[in-house]
Protein backbone atom coordinates (compact mmCIF):
# COMPACT_ATOMS: atom_id res chain seq x y z
CA UNK A 1 0.00 0.00 0.00
CA UNK A 2 1.21 3.51 -0.85
CA UNK A 3 2.33 5.39 2.29
CA UNK A 4 2.12 9.18 2.63
CA UNK A 5 3.76 11.14 5.46
CA UNK A 6 2.20 14.43 6.64
CA UNK A 7 4.47 16.88 8.48
CA UNK A 8 2.48 19.82 9.90
CA UNK A 9 2.31 21.44 13.34
CA UNK A 10 -1.44 22.12 13.06
CA UNK A 11 -3.52 19.16 14.22
CA UNK A 12 -6.71 20.17 12.29
CA UNK A 13 -4.72 20.26 9.03
CA UNK A 14 -3.17 16.83 9.72
CA UNK A 15 -6.56 15.34 10.60
CA UNK A 16 -8.23 16.81 7.53
CA UNK A 17 -5.50 15.55 5.18
CA UNK A 18 -5.53 12.12 6.83
CA UNK A 19 -9.30 11.76 6.30
CA UNK A 20 -9.05 12.77 2.64
CA UNK A 21 -6.08 10.52 1.82
CA UNK A 22 -7.30 7.47 3.75
CA UNK A 23 -10.61 7.75 1.89
CA UNK A 24 -8.51 7.41 -1.32
CA UNK A 25 -6.98 4.18 0.11
CA UNK A 26 -3.58 5.62 0.98
CA UNK A 27 -1.81 4.65 4.21
CA UNK A 28 -1.11 7.84 6.18
CA UNK A 29 1.44 8.67 8.87
CA UNK A 30 1.61 12.11 10.48
CA UNK A 31 3.94 14.03 12.81
CA UNK A 32 3.87 17.59 14.13
CA UNK A 33 7.50 18.62 13.56
CA UNK A 34 10.32 18.25 11.05
CA UNK A 35 12.77 16.35 13.26
CA UNK A 36 10.27 13.55 13.87
CA UNK A 37 9.45 13.57 10.16
CA UNK A 38 13.10 12.94 9.27
CA UNK A 39 13.23 10.06 11.77
CA UNK A 40 10.17 8.50 10.14
CA UNK A 41 11.83 8.82 6.71
CA UNK A 42 14.87 6.95 8.04
CA UNK A 43 12.82 4.07 9.46
CA UNK A 44 9.79 3.70 7.18
CA UNK A 45 9.25 3.22 3.45
CA UNK A 46 7.55 6.49 2.53
CA UNK A 47 6.28 7.12 -1.01
CA UNK A 48 5.33 10.82 -0.66
CA UNK A 49 5.66 13.62 1.90
CA UNK A 50 3.25 16.54 2.44
CA UNK A 51 5.25 19.11 4.42
CA UNK A 52 4.23 22.47 5.88
CA UNK A 53 6.75 25.29 5.50
CA UNK A 54 6.17 27.39 8.62
CA UNK A 55 6.69 25.09 11.63
CA UNK A 56 8.23 25.21 15.08
CA UNK A 57 11.64 23.65 15.79
CA UNK A 58 12.50 23.05 12.14
CA UNK A 59 11.42 24.96 9.05
CA UNK A 60 9.85 22.96 6.20
CA UNK A 61 12.54 24.06 3.76
CA UNK A 62 15.18 22.72 6.15
CA UNK A 63 13.31 19.40 6.32
CA UNK A 64 13.23 19.24 2.51
CA UNK A 65 16.98 19.89 2.24
CA UNK A 66 17.90 17.43 5.01
CA UNK A 67 15.67 14.69 3.53
CA UNK A 68 17.70 14.61 0.31
CA UNK A 69 20.59 13.04 2.23
CA UNK A 70 18.24 10.26 3.40
CA UNK A 71 15.88 9.50 0.54
CA UNK A 72 14.68 10.55 -2.91
CA UNK A 73 11.00 10.54 -1.78
CA UNK A 74 9.08 13.37 -3.51
CA UNK A 75 7.93 16.34 -1.37
CA UNK A 76 4.82 18.50 -1.81
CA UNK A 77 5.25 21.71 0.19
CA UNK A 78 2.16 23.39 1.69
CA UNK A 79 1.80 26.81 3.34
CA UNK A 80 -0.79 29.39 4.35
CA UNK A 81 1.64 32.20 3.50
CA UNK A 82 2.38 31.34 -0.08
CA UNK A 83 4.23 33.67 -2.40
CA UNK A 84 5.83 33.23 -5.80
CA UNK A 85 9.24 33.55 -4.17
CA UNK A 86 8.38 30.74 -1.73
CA UNK A 87 7.19 28.46 -4.52
CA UNK A 88 10.32 29.11 -6.58
CA UNK A 89 12.56 28.43 -3.59
CA UNK A 90 10.72 25.14 -2.88
CA UNK A 91 11.21 24.03 -6.49
CA UNK A 92 14.88 25.04 -6.39
CA UNK A 93 15.43 22.85 -3.34
CA UNK A 94 13.85 19.84 -5.05
CA UNK A 95 10.15 19.91 -4.11
CA UNK A 96 7.77 18.33 -6.61
CA UNK A 97 5.12 21.05 -6.14
CA UNK A 98 3.85 23.81 -3.86
CA UNK A 99 0.23 24.11 -2.62
CA UNK A 100 -1.37 27.04 -0.78
CA UNK A 101 -3.72 26.77 2.21
CA UNK A 102 -6.65 26.40 2.28
CA UNK A 103 -6.07 23.38 0.08
CA UNK A 104 -8.25 22.73 -2.95
CA UNK A 105 -9.37 19.08 -2.72
CA UNK A 106 -9.23 18.30 -6.46
CA UNK A 107 -5.85 19.97 -6.95
CA UNK A 108 -4.47 18.17 -3.89
CA UNK A 109 -5.49 14.71 -5.15
CA UNK A 110 -4.23 15.35 -8.71
CA UNK A 111 -0.89 16.64 -7.38
CA UNK A 112 -0.55 13.65 -5.03
CA UNK A 113 -1.26 11.20 -7.87
CA UNK A 114 1.20 12.88 -10.24
CA UNK A 115 3.92 13.09 -7.59
CA UNK A 116 3.53 9.37 -6.82
CA UNK A 117 3.73 8.48 -10.52
CA UNK A 118 6.90 10.53 -10.90
CA UNK A 119 8.41 8.90 -7.81
CA UNK A 120 7.67 5.45 -9.24
CA UNK A 121 9.25 6.36 -12.59
CA UNK A 122 12.39 7.70 -10.87
CA UNK A 123 12.80 4.47 -8.88
CA UNK A 124 12.21 2.27 -11.94
CA UNK A 125 14.69 4.30 -13.96
CA UNK A 126 17.36 3.90 -11.28
CA UNK A 127 16.81 0.13 -11.16
CA UNK A 128 16.96 -0.18 -14.95
CA UNK A 129 20.11 1.95 -15.18
CA UNK A 130 21.73 -0.20 -12.53
CA UNK A 131 20.86 -3.38 -14.43
CA UNK A 132 21.76 -2.10 -17.89
CA UNK A 133 24.75 0.17 -17.43
CA UNK A 134 26.58 -1.08 -14.38
CA UNK A 135 29.67 -3.08 -15.24
CA UNK A 136 30.13 -5.94 -12.81
CA UNK A 137 33.29 -6.15 -10.78
CA UNK A 138 36.10 -8.51 -11.76
CA UNK A 139 35.97 -10.81 -8.75
CA UNK A 140 38.93 -12.65 -7.34
CA UNK A 141 42.23 -12.19 -5.53
CA UNK A 142 44.39 -14.75 -7.33
CA UNK A 143 47.68 -13.63 -8.90
CA UNK A 144 46.23 -13.94 -12.42
CA UNK A 145 43.25 -11.71 -11.66
CA UNK A 146 45.37 -9.20 -9.73
CA UNK A 147 47.65 -8.89 -12.79
CA UNK A 148 44.62 -8.32 -15.05
CA UNK A 149 43.32 -5.54 -12.80
CA UNK A 150 46.72 -3.85 -12.71
CA UNK A 151 47.03 -4.11 -16.50
CA UNK A 152 43.57 -2.57 -17.00
CA UNK A 153 44.49 0.38 -14.78
CA UNK A 154 47.64 1.01 -16.84
CA UNK A 155 46.29 0.32 -20.31
CA UNK A 156 42.71 1.65 -20.21
CA UNK A 157 43.57 5.40 -20.34
CA UNK A 158 45.73 4.86 -23.45
CA UNK A 159 44.66 4.29 -27.05
CA UNK A 160 46.52 0.96 -27.34
CA UNK A 161 44.65 -1.92 -28.96
CA UNK A 162 44.17 -4.93 -26.70
CA UNK A 163 43.81 -8.64 -27.49
CA UNK A 164 42.11 -10.62 -24.71
CA UNK A 165 42.56 -14.40 -24.75
CA UNK A 166 41.04 -17.16 -22.67
CA UNK A 167 38.58 -20.04 -22.66
CA UNK A 168 34.86 -19.63 -23.32
CA UNK A 169 33.04 -18.22 -20.31
CA UNK A 170 36.20 -17.09 -18.51
CA UNK A 171 35.28 -13.38 -18.50
CA UNK A 172 36.94 -11.86 -21.57
CA UNK A 173 33.94 -9.60 -22.24
CA UNK A 174 34.11 -8.21 -18.69
CA UNK A 175 37.77 -7.30 -19.19
CA UNK A 176 36.83 -5.46 -22.39
CA UNK A 177 34.05 -3.58 -20.59
CA UNK A 178 36.41 -2.40 -17.86
CA UNK A 179 38.98 -1.30 -20.43
CA UNK A 180 36.25 0.88 -21.92
CA UNK A 181 34.85 2.09 -18.57
CA UNK A 182 38.26 3.30 -17.40
CA UNK A 183 39.23 4.82 -20.74
CA UNK A 184 38.91 8.40 -21.97
CA UNK A 185 36.18 7.12 -24.31
CA UNK A 186 33.85 5.93 -21.52
CA UNK A 187 31.25 8.62 -22.30
CA UNK A 188 30.98 7.26 -25.87
CA UNK A 189 29.48 3.89 -26.85
CA UNK A 190 30.99 0.44 -26.42
CA UNK A 191 29.80 -1.54 -29.46
CA UNK A 192 30.10 -5.33 -29.32
CA UNK A 193 30.31 -7.73 -32.26
CA UNK A 194 30.32 -11.51 -31.85
CA UNK A 195 32.22 -12.57 -34.96
CA UNK A 196 31.36 -16.25 -34.40
CA UNK A 197 27.61 -15.59 -34.38
CA UNK A 198 27.48 -13.77 -37.74
CA UNK A 199 27.62 -15.74 -41.02
CA UNK A 200 30.81 -15.06 -42.98
CA UNK A 201 28.83 -13.58 -45.89
CA UNK A 202 27.25 -10.99 -43.59
CA UNK A 203 30.18 -10.04 -41.36
CA UNK A 204 31.42 -7.27 -43.68
CA UNK A 205 27.97 -5.68 -43.82
CA UNK A 206 27.72 -5.93 -40.03
CA UNK A 207 31.08 -4.25 -39.47
CA UNK A 208 31.17 -1.66 -42.24
CA UNK A 209 27.50 -1.21 -43.18
CA UNK A 210 26.06 -1.29 -46.68
CA UNK A 211 24.38 0.94 -49.22
CA UNK A 212 20.84 0.41 -50.44
CA UNK A 213 20.76 -2.10 -53.29
CA UNK A 214 24.29 -3.36 -52.74
CA UNK A 215 22.94 -6.92 -52.55
CA UNK A 216 19.55 -8.65 -52.81
CA UNK A 217 18.28 -8.05 -49.27
CA UNK A 218 19.82 -4.58 -48.88
CA UNK A 219 16.52 -2.68 -49.08
CA UNK A 220 17.90 0.34 -47.24
CA UNK A 221 21.19 1.85 -46.14
CA UNK A 222 22.74 0.37 -42.99
CA UNK A 223 25.28 1.90 -40.63
CA UNK A 224 27.95 -0.60 -39.58
CA UNK A 225 29.48 -1.25 -36.17
CA UNK A 226 32.61 0.79 -36.94
CA UNK A 227 30.50 3.90 -37.54
CA UNK A 228 28.28 3.16 -34.52
CA UNK A 229 31.39 3.00 -32.33
CA UNK A 230 32.83 6.26 -33.65
CA UNK A 231 34.72 8.07 -30.84
CA UNK A 232 34.10 5.02 -28.66
CA UNK A 233 35.25 1.41 -28.40
CA UNK A 234 34.61 -1.52 -30.74
CA UNK A 235 34.80 -4.95 -29.09
CA UNK A 236 35.39 -7.75 -31.61
CA UNK A 237 34.58 -10.95 -29.72
CA UNK A 238 35.76 -14.30 -31.13
CA UNK A 239 37.95 -12.52 -33.69
CA UNK A 240 39.50 -15.88 -34.59
CA UNK A 241 36.28 -16.88 -36.37
CA UNK A 242 36.31 -13.92 -38.76
CA UNK A 243 36.67 -14.66 -42.47
CA UNK A 244 39.94 -13.77 -44.22
CA UNK A 245 38.21 -11.23 -46.50
CA UNK A 246 36.72 -9.43 -43.50
CA UNK A 247 40.10 -9.55 -41.76
CA UNK A 248 41.65 -7.69 -44.70
CA UNK A 249 39.07 -4.90 -44.42
CA UNK A 250 39.46 -4.67 -40.64
CA UNK A 251 43.22 -4.39 -41.12
CA UNK A 252 42.73 -1.51 -43.58
CA UNK A 253 40.32 0.22 -41.18
CA UNK A 254 42.90 -0.03 -38.40
CA UNK A 255 45.71 1.23 -40.61
CA UNK A 256 43.90 4.16 -42.22
CA UNK A 257 41.05 4.88 -39.76
CA UNK A 258 38.72 4.79 -42.75
CA UNK A 259 36.02 2.38 -43.93
CA UNK A 260 33.91 1.91 -47.04
CA UNK A 261 30.38 0.52 -46.81
CA UNK A 262 29.56 -2.61 -48.81
CA UNK A 263 28.40 -1.42 -52.25
CA UNK A 264 29.69 2.09 -51.61
CA UNK A 265 32.62 4.12 -52.92
CA UNK A 266 32.87 6.93 -50.39
CA UNK A 267 35.52 6.60 -47.68
CA UNK A 268 34.24 7.35 -44.18
CA UNK A 269 36.57 8.50 -41.40
CA UNK A 270 36.19 6.54 -38.14
CA UNK A 271 37.82 7.07 -34.78
CA UNK A 272 37.51 3.85 -32.77
CA UNK A 273 39.57 1.93 -30.29
CA UNK A 274 39.48 -1.78 -31.04
CA UNK A 275 39.54 -4.45 -28.35
CA UNK A 276 39.51 -8.03 -29.63
CA UNK A 277 39.00 -11.35 -27.87
CA UNK A 278 39.38 -14.99 -28.81
CA UNK A 279 39.34 -18.47 -27.30
CA UNK A 280 41.66 -19.71 -30.05
CA UNK A 281 45.44 -19.81 -30.28
CA UNK A 282 45.84 -17.23 -33.04
CA UNK A 283 49.47 -18.16 -33.68
CA UNK A 284 48.34 -21.68 -34.56
CA UNK A 285 45.55 -20.22 -36.69
CA UNK A 286 48.17 -18.16 -38.53
CA UNK A 287 50.24 -21.30 -39.20
CA UNK A 288 47.09 -23.01 -40.50
CA UNK A 289 46.38 -20.09 -42.83
CA UNK A 290 43.16 -19.09 -41.05
CA UNK A 291 44.30 -15.76 -39.62
CA UNK A 292 46.40 -12.89 -40.94
CA UNK A 293 49.70 -12.31 -39.17
CA UNK A 294 49.66 -8.57 -39.95
CA UNK A 295 46.20 -8.24 -38.35
CA UNK A 296 47.38 -10.20 -35.31
CA UNK A 297 50.23 -7.75 -34.75
CA UNK A 298 47.86 -4.79 -35.22
CA UNK A 299 45.47 -6.15 -32.59
CA UNK A 300 47.96 -7.44 -30.02
CA UNK A 301 49.67 -4.25 -28.89
CA UNK A 302 48.66 -5.35 -25.38
CA UNK A 303 47.94 -9.01 -24.58
CA UNK A 304 45.73 -9.93 -21.63
CA UNK A 305 45.16 -13.61 -20.85
CA UNK A 306 42.17 -14.48 -18.65
CA UNK A 307 42.88 -17.69 -16.69
CA UNK A 308 40.27 -20.44 -16.62
CA UNK A 309 38.30 -21.02 -13.43
CA UNK A 310 40.16 -24.31 -12.90
CA UNK A 311 43.41 -22.32 -12.86
CA UNK A 312 42.12 -20.04 -10.11
CA UNK A 313 39.90 -22.25 -7.99
CA UNK A 314 40.86 -20.22 -4.89
CA UNK A 315 38.65 -17.44 -6.30
CA UNK A 316 35.55 -19.67 -6.39
CA UNK A 317 34.32 -18.79 -2.83
CA UNK A 318 34.42 -15.04 -3.63
CA UNK A 319 32.68 -15.47 -6.99
CA UNK A 320 30.11 -18.00 -5.74
CA UNK A 321 29.15 -15.78 -2.78
CA UNK A 322 28.70 -12.77 -5.05
CA UNK A 323 26.58 -14.75 -7.50
CA UNK A 324 24.45 -16.14 -4.64
CA UNK A 325 23.75 -12.64 -3.27
CA UNK A 326 22.94 -11.31 -6.74
CA UNK A 327 20.63 -14.18 -7.69
CA UNK A 328 18.81 -14.20 -4.34
CA UNK A 329 18.30 -10.44 -4.78
CA UNK A 330 16.89 -10.98 -8.29
CA UNK A 331 14.47 -13.57 -6.93
CA UNK A 332 13.63 -11.33 -3.94
CA UNK A 333 14.49 -14.03 -1.37
CA UNK A 334 16.84 -13.95 1.65
CA UNK A 335 20.46 -14.62 0.72
CA UNK A 336 21.29 -18.30 1.18
CA UNK A 337 24.46 -19.34 2.99
CA UNK A 338 26.94 -21.55 1.14
CA UNK A 339 28.55 -23.79 3.75
CA UNK A 340 32.29 -24.37 3.93
CA UNK A 341 31.95 -27.98 2.79
CA UNK A 342 29.81 -26.83 -0.14
CA UNK A 343 32.54 -24.37 -1.15
CA UNK A 344 35.10 -27.17 -1.07
CA UNK A 345 32.82 -29.30 -3.24
CA UNK A 346 32.45 -26.44 -5.72
CA UNK A 347 36.21 -25.97 -5.84
CA UNK A 348 36.68 -29.67 -6.59
CA UNK A 349 34.44 -29.68 -9.67
CA UNK A 350 35.91 -29.46 -13.19
CA UNK A 351 34.66 -26.09 -14.48
CA UNK A 352 34.83 -26.59 -18.23
CA UNK A 353 32.33 -23.76 -18.74
CA UNK A 354 34.23 -21.43 -16.40
CA UNK A 355 32.47 -18.41 -14.82
CA UNK A 356 29.36 -18.83 -16.96
CA UNK A 357 28.94 -22.44 -15.78
CA UNK A 358 29.54 -21.46 -12.15
CA UNK A 359 26.82 -18.82 -12.28
CA UNK A 360 24.34 -21.30 -13.75
CA UNK A 361 25.30 -23.77 -11.04
CA UNK A 362 24.76 -21.22 -8.25
CA UNK A 363 21.38 -20.26 -9.71
CA UNK A 364 20.40 -23.95 -9.79
CA UNK A 365 21.49 -24.37 -6.17
CA UNK A 366 19.60 -21.24 -5.05
CA UNK A 367 16.42 -22.57 -6.64
CA UNK A 368 16.66 -26.20 -5.54
CA UNK A 369 18.33 -26.06 -2.11
CA UNK A 370 16.89 -25.14 1.29
CA UNK A 371 17.99 -22.19 3.43
CA UNK A 372 21.62 -23.34 3.31
CA UNK A 373 23.53 -24.70 0.33
CA UNK A 374 25.43 -27.80 1.47
CA UNK A 375 27.98 -30.13 -0.10
CA UNK A 376 25.18 -32.66 -0.54
CA UNK A 377 23.28 -30.10 -2.66
CA UNK A 378 26.39 -29.49 -4.76
CA UNK A 379 26.95 -33.19 -5.36
CA UNK A 380 23.26 -33.78 -6.03
CA UNK A 381 22.74 -30.90 -8.47
CA UNK A 382 26.22 -30.60 -10.00
CA UNK A 383 25.04 -32.40 -13.11
CA UNK A 384 21.26 -32.83 -13.32
CA UNK A 385 21.65 -35.11 -16.35
CA UNK A 386 22.88 -37.71 -13.89
CA UNK A 387 26.47 -37.99 -15.03
CA UNK A 388 27.64 -38.82 -11.53
CA UNK A 389 26.15 -42.31 -11.85
CA UNK A 390 29.22 -43.28 -13.86
CA UNK A 391 31.36 -42.80 -10.75
CA UNK A 392 32.34 -46.00 -8.93
CA UNK A 393 29.50 -46.98 -6.66
CA UNK A 394 31.80 -47.55 -3.66
CA UNK A 395 32.52 -43.80 -3.69
CA UNK A 396 28.88 -42.93 -2.99
CA UNK A 397 28.69 -42.77 0.77
CA UNK A 398 26.54 -40.72 3.13
CA UNK A 399 25.06 -38.82 0.19
CA UNK A 400 28.48 -37.71 -1.11
CA UNK A 401 29.71 -38.56 -4.58
CA UNK A 402 33.40 -38.54 -3.63
CA UNK A 403 35.32 -40.26 -0.84
CA UNK A 404 37.80 -37.44 -0.29
CA UNK A 405 40.19 -39.45 1.91
CA UNK A 406 41.39 -41.59 -0.99
CA UNK A 407 43.10 -38.63 -2.70
CA UNK A 408 46.59 -37.69 -1.54
CA UNK A 409 46.50 -34.19 -3.04
CA UNK A 410 44.04 -31.67 -4.38
CA UNK A 411 45.48 -32.12 -7.89
CA UNK A 412 44.88 -35.89 -7.69
CA UNK A 413 41.25 -35.25 -6.83
CA UNK A 414 40.80 -32.73 -9.70
CA UNK A 415 42.42 -35.11 -12.20
CA UNK A 416 40.16 -37.95 -11.06
CA UNK A 417 36.99 -35.85 -11.34
CA UNK A 418 38.02 -34.46 -14.74
CA UNK A 419 38.84 -37.95 -16.07
CA UNK A 420 35.48 -39.38 -15.00
CA UNK A 421 33.58 -36.39 -16.38
CA UNK A 422 35.25 -36.56 -19.81
CA UNK A 423 34.88 -40.35 -19.95
CA UNK A 424 31.15 -40.04 -19.25
CA UNK A 425 30.65 -37.38 -21.91
CA UNK A 426 32.57 -39.40 -24.51
CA UNK A 427 30.52 -42.52 -23.75
CA UNK A 428 27.32 -40.48 -23.87
CA UNK A 429 28.24 -39.16 -27.36
CA UNK A 430 29.45 -42.58 -28.64
CA UNK A 431 33.03 -41.23 -28.62
CA UNK A 432 32.26 -38.49 -31.12
CA UNK A 433 35.17 -36.23 -30.12
CA UNK A 434 34.01 -33.15 -32.06
CA UNK A 435 30.50 -33.30 -30.59
CA UNK A 436 31.87 -33.87 -27.08
CA UNK A 437 34.31 -30.96 -27.36
CA UNK A 438 31.47 -28.64 -28.44
CA UNK A 439 29.21 -29.90 -25.64
CA UNK A 440 31.70 -29.35 -22.83
CA UNK A 441 33.07 -26.11 -24.31
CA UNK A 442 36.72 -26.90 -25.11
CA UNK A 443 38.73 -27.16 -28.31
CA UNK A 444 38.95 -30.56 -29.99
CA UNK A 445 42.75 -30.56 -29.77
CA UNK A 446 42.47 -29.90 -26.04
CA UNK A 447 40.09 -32.84 -25.65
CA UNK A 448 42.47 -35.15 -27.54
CA UNK A 449 45.21 -34.06 -25.16
CA UNK A 450 43.00 -34.93 -22.17
CA UNK A 451 42.14 -38.35 -23.63
CA UNK A 452 45.84 -39.09 -24.05
CA UNK A 453 46.72 -37.72 -20.62
CA UNK A 454 44.17 -39.85 -18.78
CA UNK A 455 44.63 -42.93 -21.00
CA UNK A 456 40.94 -43.05 -21.90
CA UNK A 457 39.82 -45.77 -24.30
CA UNK A 458 36.51 -46.60 -25.88
CA UNK A 459 34.81 -49.57 -24.26
CA UNK A 460 34.37 -52.59 -26.58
Amino acid sequence: MTTILIIDDERPIRSSLRDILEYEDYKVLDVDNGQEGLEVLKKEKIDLVLCDIKMNKMDGMEVLTASQEITDTPFIMISGHGTIETAVEAARRGAYDFLEKPLDLNRLLITVRNALEKGTLVKETKVLKKKVSKTKEILGASSGISLIKETIERVAPTEARVLVTGENGSGKELVARWLHEKSNRSSSPLVEVNCAAIPSELIESELFGHEKGSFTSAVKQRIGKFEQANNGTLFLDEIGDMSLSAQAKVLRALQESKITRVGGEKEIDVNVRVIAATNKDLLKEIDAGNFRMDLYHRLSVILIHVPSLNERSDDIPIIATSFCEEICGDYNIPTKEITGSAMQALQALPWTGNIRELRNMIERLVILSDKKITDRDVNLYANPSGSHVSMPQQEIKNGNVFNFDRFESFQDFKDHAEKEYINFKLDKNAWNVSKTADEIGIQRSHLYHKIEKFGLKRAD
